[in-house]
Protein backbone atom coordinates (compact mmCIF):
# COMPACT_ATOMS: atom_id res chain seq x y z
CA UNK A 1 0.00 0.00 0.00
CA UNK A 2 1.03 3.37 -1.08
CA UNK A 3 1.59 6.84 1.30
CA UNK A 4 0.82 9.82 0.10
CA UNK A 5 3.88 12.53 -0.51
CA UNK A 6 2.21 13.85 2.87
CA UNK A 7 2.21 10.66 5.00
CA UNK A 8 5.81 10.28 4.12
CA UNK A 9 6.36 14.06 5.04
CA UNK A 10 4.83 13.75 8.93
CA UNK A 11 6.63 9.77 8.57
CA UNK A 12 10.13 11.34 8.14
CA UNK A 13 9.06 14.44 10.55
CA UNK A 14 8.67 11.86 13.58
CA UNK A 15 11.52 10.01 12.73
CA UNK A 16 13.72 13.58 12.73
CA UNK A 17 12.58 14.30 15.49
CA UNK A 18 12.92 10.87 17.60
CA UNK A 19 16.53 11.27 16.29
CA UNK A 20 17.08 15.32 17.72
CA UNK A 21 15.26 14.38 20.90
CA UNK A 22 18.41 12.24 21.82
CA UNK A 23 21.41 14.39 20.53
CA UNK A 24 21.57 16.73 24.00
CA UNK A 25 23.09 13.91 25.82
CA UNK A 26 25.55 12.78 23.22
CA UNK A 27 26.35 16.77 22.83
CA UNK A 28 27.21 17.28 26.35
CA UNK A 29 29.15 13.98 26.54
CA UNK A 30 31.60 15.17 23.43
CA UNK A 31 31.51 19.13 24.84
CA UNK A 32 32.94 17.99 28.69
CA UNK A 33 35.52 15.99 26.93
CA UNK A 34 37.24 16.85 23.91
CA UNK A 35 37.90 20.71 22.16
CA UNK A 36 34.22 21.42 21.51
CA UNK A 37 35.21 22.86 17.98
CA UNK A 38 37.15 19.77 17.68
CA UNK A 39 34.83 17.43 18.44
CA UNK A 40 31.76 19.23 16.15
CA UNK A 41 34.42 20.01 13.68
CA UNK A 42 35.29 16.46 12.59
CA UNK A 43 31.70 14.91 12.48
CA UNK A 44 30.91 17.56 10.45
CA UNK A 45 33.46 17.45 8.34
CA UNK A 46 33.34 13.53 8.06
CA UNK A 47 29.56 13.55 7.12
CA UNK A 48 29.67 15.91 4.41
CA UNK A 49 32.47 13.82 3.01
CA UNK A 50 30.15 10.59 2.50
CA UNK A 51 27.62 12.31 1.94
CA UNK A 52 29.77 14.02 -1.34
CA UNK A 53 31.31 10.66 -1.59
CA UNK A 54 27.56 8.65 -2.10
CA UNK A 55 26.18 11.56 -4.46
CA UNK A 56 30.01 11.51 -6.98
CA UNK A 57 29.26 7.40 -7.18
CA UNK A 58 25.65 8.00 -8.28
CA UNK A 59 26.72 10.42 -10.70
CA UNK A 60 26.04 13.82 -9.08
CA UNK A 61 28.34 16.71 -9.40
CA UNK A 62 30.12 17.87 -6.77
CA UNK A 63 29.96 21.32 -6.83
CA UNK A 64 27.50 24.03 -8.12
CA UNK A 65 26.93 27.31 -9.75
CA UNK A 66 29.70 29.79 -8.37
CA UNK A 67 27.07 32.62 -8.10
CA UNK A 68 25.72 30.74 -5.24
CA UNK A 69 29.40 30.12 -3.49
CA UNK A 70 28.31 33.44 -1.36
CA UNK A 71 25.03 32.14 -0.03
CA UNK A 72 26.49 28.61 0.39
CA UNK A 73 29.21 29.44 2.71
CA UNK A 74 27.16 31.75 4.48
CA UNK A 75 24.37 29.06 5.38
CA UNK A 76 27.07 26.78 5.92
CA UNK A 77 28.74 29.12 8.52
CA UNK A 78 25.16 30.20 10.66
CA UNK A 79 24.02 26.54 10.56
CA UNK A 80 27.01 24.53 11.50
CA UNK A 81 30.18 26.39 12.29
CA UNK A 82 28.59 29.32 14.22
CA UNK A 83 25.79 27.45 15.76
CA UNK A 84 27.97 24.06 16.54
CA UNK A 85 30.88 26.11 18.14
CA UNK A 86 28.85 28.27 20.28
CA UNK A 87 26.57 25.45 21.05
CA UNK A 88 29.22 23.43 22.17
CA UNK A 89 30.99 26.15 24.81
CA UNK A 90 27.77 26.65 26.34
CA UNK A 91 26.86 22.98 27.05
CA UNK A 92 30.42 23.62 29.23
CA UNK A 93 28.35 25.59 31.24
CA UNK A 94 24.10 24.61 31.03
CA UNK A 95 22.86 21.96 31.66
CA UNK A 96 21.42 20.00 28.65
CA UNK A 97 17.77 20.13 30.02
CA UNK A 98 17.55 23.82 30.45
CA UNK A 99 20.00 24.14 27.04
CA UNK A 100 16.65 21.89 25.28
CA UNK A 101 14.37 24.52 27.24
CA UNK A 102 16.29 27.49 25.60
CA UNK A 103 16.28 25.81 22.20
CA UNK A 104 12.98 24.34 21.84
CA UNK A 105 11.13 27.27 22.75
CA UNK A 106 13.32 29.92 20.92
CA UNK A 107 13.70 27.62 17.48
CA UNK A 108 9.93 27.64 15.80
CA UNK A 109 9.79 31.61 16.95
CA UNK A 110 13.06 32.43 15.25
CA UNK A 111 12.31 29.69 12.06
CA UNK A 112 8.73 31.85 11.58
CA UNK A 113 10.31 35.64 12.38
CA UNK A 114 13.20 35.11 9.83
CA UNK A 115 11.25 33.46 7.61
CA UNK A 116 8.46 36.30 7.55
CA UNK A 117 11.22 38.99 7.58
CA UNK A 118 12.55 37.44 4.26
CA UNK A 119 9.63 37.17 2.97
CA UNK A 120 9.47 33.61 2.37
CA UNK A 121 6.21 33.44 4.65
CA UNK A 122 3.71 35.17 6.51
CA UNK A 123 2.25 34.92 9.81
CA UNK A 124 -1.05 32.88 10.16
CA UNK A 125 -3.66 32.22 13.46
CA UNK A 126 -2.44 28.71 13.16
CA UNK A 127 1.39 29.32 13.08
CA UNK A 128 0.97 31.90 16.47
CA UNK A 129 -1.79 29.88 17.83
CA UNK A 130 0.85 26.82 17.96
CA UNK A 131 3.52 28.55 19.37
CA UNK A 132 1.44 29.61 21.89
CA UNK A 133 1.09 26.39 22.81
CA UNK A 134 4.81 25.06 22.15
CA UNK A 135 5.93 27.61 24.38
CA UNK A 136 3.52 27.04 27.38
CA UNK A 137 4.10 23.36 27.43
CA UNK A 138 7.73 23.82 27.06
CA UNK A 139 7.43 26.24 30.45
CA UNK A 140 5.48 23.69 31.98
CA UNK A 141 7.28 20.38 31.10
CA UNK A 142 10.93 22.23 31.77
CA UNK A 143 10.25 25.39 33.57
CA UNK A 144 9.99 24.79 37.00
CA UNK A 145 13.02 22.53 37.32
CA UNK A 146 15.10 25.43 35.22
CA UNK A 147 14.07 27.88 37.99
CA UNK A 148 14.81 26.04 40.54
CA UNK A 149 18.63 26.33 40.11
CA UNK A 150 20.67 29.13 40.56
CA UNK A 151 22.47 30.75 37.49
CA UNK A 152 26.17 32.02 38.20
CA UNK A 153 27.90 34.05 35.50
CA UNK A 154 29.31 31.08 33.88
CA UNK A 155 25.53 29.98 33.11
CA UNK A 156 24.42 33.26 32.26
CA UNK A 157 27.32 33.29 29.91
CA UNK A 158 26.68 29.65 28.59
CA UNK A 159 22.65 30.58 28.40
CA UNK A 160 23.88 33.56 26.07
CA UNK A 161 25.73 31.09 23.69
CA UNK A 162 22.71 28.75 23.70
CA UNK A 163 20.56 31.73 22.84
CA UNK A 164 23.09 32.61 19.91
CA UNK A 165 23.58 29.21 18.58
CA UNK A 166 20.05 28.73 18.23
CA UNK A 167 19.01 32.15 16.34
CA UNK A 168 22.78 31.39 13.60
CA UNK A 169 20.62 27.77 13.07
CA UNK A 170 17.39 29.34 12.49
CA UNK A 171 19.20 32.42 9.66
CA UNK A 172 20.44 29.66 8.30
CA UNK A 173 17.76 27.21 7.84
CA UNK A 174 15.57 30.11 6.15
CA UNK A 175 18.84 31.41 4.15
CA UNK A 176 18.74 27.80 2.59
CA UNK A 177 15.85 27.36 1.13
CA UNK A 178 15.87 29.10 -2.22
CA UNK A 179 19.38 27.57 -3.01
CA UNK A 180 17.37 24.16 -3.06
CA UNK A 181 15.58 25.36 -6.31
CA UNK A 182 18.90 24.95 -7.90
CA UNK A 183 20.50 22.21 -5.53
CA UNK A 184 18.46 18.68 -4.35
CA UNK A 185 18.75 18.64 -0.50
CA UNK A 186 20.77 15.88 0.19
CA UNK A 187 23.60 17.78 -1.97
CA UNK A 188 22.63 20.67 0.02
CA UNK A 189 23.08 19.09 3.78
CA UNK A 190 26.34 17.52 2.19
CA UNK A 191 28.00 20.66 1.47
CA UNK A 192 26.90 22.50 4.48
CA UNK A 193 28.37 19.57 6.63
CA UNK A 194 31.37 19.73 4.92
CA UNK A 195 31.91 23.39 4.39
CA UNK A 196 30.65 24.27 7.76
CA UNK A 197 33.33 21.41 9.40
CA UNK A 198 36.16 22.58 7.72
CA UNK A 199 35.77 26.21 9.34
CA UNK A 200 34.73 24.51 12.86
CA UNK A 201 37.96 22.70 12.27
CA UNK A 202 40.16 25.05 11.43
CA UNK A 203 38.97 27.67 14.23
CA UNK A 204 39.91 24.79 16.47
CA UNK A 205 43.80 24.34 15.39
CA UNK A 206 44.36 28.03 15.17
CA UNK A 207 42.30 28.97 18.77
CA UNK A 208 41.21 25.82 20.88
CA UNK A 209 44.06 24.87 23.55
CA UNK A 210 44.90 21.01 23.00
CA UNK A 211 42.86 20.52 20.18
CA UNK A 212 46.41 18.93 18.41
CA UNK A 213 46.96 16.75 21.44
CA UNK A 214 43.40 15.94 20.72
CA UNK A 215 43.86 14.67 17.71
CA UNK A 216 45.09 11.32 18.63
CA UNK A 217 41.32 10.40 19.42
CA UNK A 218 42.06 9.67 22.77
CA UNK A 219 38.60 10.74 24.03
CA UNK A 220 36.59 8.06 26.41
CA UNK A 221 34.03 5.71 25.30
CA UNK A 222 31.41 8.14 26.03
CA UNK A 223 32.73 10.99 23.66
CA UNK A 224 32.95 8.80 20.85
CA UNK A 225 29.90 7.19 21.40
CA UNK A 226 28.15 10.28 21.32
CA UNK A 227 30.12 11.42 18.37
CA UNK A 228 29.40 8.26 16.42
CA UNK A 229 25.75 9.04 17.24
CA UNK A 230 25.90 12.14 15.81
CA UNK A 231 27.73 11.29 12.98
CA UNK A 232 25.23 8.84 11.78
CA UNK A 233 21.50 9.40 12.66
CA UNK A 234 22.53 12.94 13.37
CA UNK A 235 24.37 14.63 10.99
CA UNK A 236 23.51 11.70 8.07
CA UNK A 237 20.32 11.39 8.82
CA UNK A 238 18.83 14.19 11.07
CA UNK A 239 19.95 17.15 8.48
CA UNK A 240 18.99 15.51 5.23
CA UNK A 241 15.44 14.92 6.65
CA UNK A 242 15.48 18.49 8.10
CA UNK A 243 16.41 20.02 4.54
CA UNK A 244 13.93 18.07 2.55
CA UNK A 245 10.93 19.31 5.06
CA UNK A 246 12.40 22.51 4.63
CA UNK A 247 12.14 22.83 0.66
CA UNK A 248 8.34 21.29 1.00
CA UNK A 249 6.95 22.92 4.33
CA UNK A 250 8.76 25.62 4.82
CA UNK A 251 10.83 26.54 7.93
CA UNK A 252 8.24 27.33 10.42
CA UNK A 253 6.67 24.12 10.13
CA UNK A 254 9.81 22.21 10.39
CA UNK A 255 10.56 24.02 13.22
CA UNK A 256 7.84 22.45 15.07
CA UNK A 257 10.50 19.69 15.62
CA UNK A 258 11.07 21.68 19.03
CA UNK A 259 8.02 21.34 20.57
CA UNK A 260 8.25 16.91 20.03
CA UNK A 261 12.21 16.51 20.70
CA UNK A 262 11.82 17.45 24.45
CA UNK A 263 8.50 15.11 25.08
CA UNK A 264 10.46 11.97 23.28
CA UNK A 265 13.95 13.24 25.64
CA UNK A 266 11.60 12.60 28.53
CA UNK A 267 9.78 9.77 27.15
CA UNK A 268 13.18 8.30 26.36
CA UNK A 269 14.25 8.90 30.11
CA UNK A 270 11.30 7.51 31.82
CA UNK A 271 11.74 4.36 29.65
CA UNK A 272 15.60 3.98 30.09
CA UNK A 273 16.23 5.12 33.45
CA UNK A 274 13.12 5.13 35.66
CA UNK A 275 12.75 8.95 35.95
CA UNK A 276 9.00 10.19 37.25
CA UNK A 277 7.04 11.75 34.83
CA UNK A 278 4.52 14.14 36.78
CA UNK A 279 1.06 15.56 36.24
CA UNK A 280 2.75 18.61 35.41
CA UNK A 281 4.71 16.76 32.71
CA UNK A 282 2.10 15.15 31.65
CA UNK A 283 -0.06 18.67 30.63
CA UNK A 284 3.13 19.95 29.42
CA UNK A 285 3.99 17.15 26.85
CA UNK A 286 0.07 17.48 26.24
CA UNK A 287 0.31 20.84 25.24
CA UNK A 288 3.84 20.78 22.73
CA UNK A 289 1.99 17.81 20.89
CA UNK A 290 -1.07 19.79 20.11
CA UNK A 291 1.00 22.84 19.37
CA UNK A 292 2.95 20.18 16.65
CA UNK A 293 -0.57 18.85 15.63
CA UNK A 294 -2.06 22.11 14.91
CA UNK A 295 1.05 23.01 13.23
CA UNK A 296 0.97 19.73 10.72
CA UNK A 297 -2.88 20.04 9.75
CA UNK A 298 -3.80 20.32 6.34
Amino acid sequence: MAFSPIAQQRALFALMCSIWGTNWLALKAGATAVPPALFSGTRWTVAGLILLGVGWARGQRLWFDRRLMGRMALVAFLMVALNAGVLLYGLRYVGSGLAAVISSALTPISLLGFAVLLRQETFSRRQLGAIALGVAGILLLFGPKAAAGQLDAMELLGTAGIIVSCMSYCAGSVLARPLMRALPPVQMAALTNFLGGVMLLAFSFVFEPGAGAAMSGNWGAAAWTGWFFLLIPGSLGGTIIYFLLVRDWGASKTGTYAFVSPVIAVGLGAAVYAERVTITDGLGIALMLGAAGVALRR
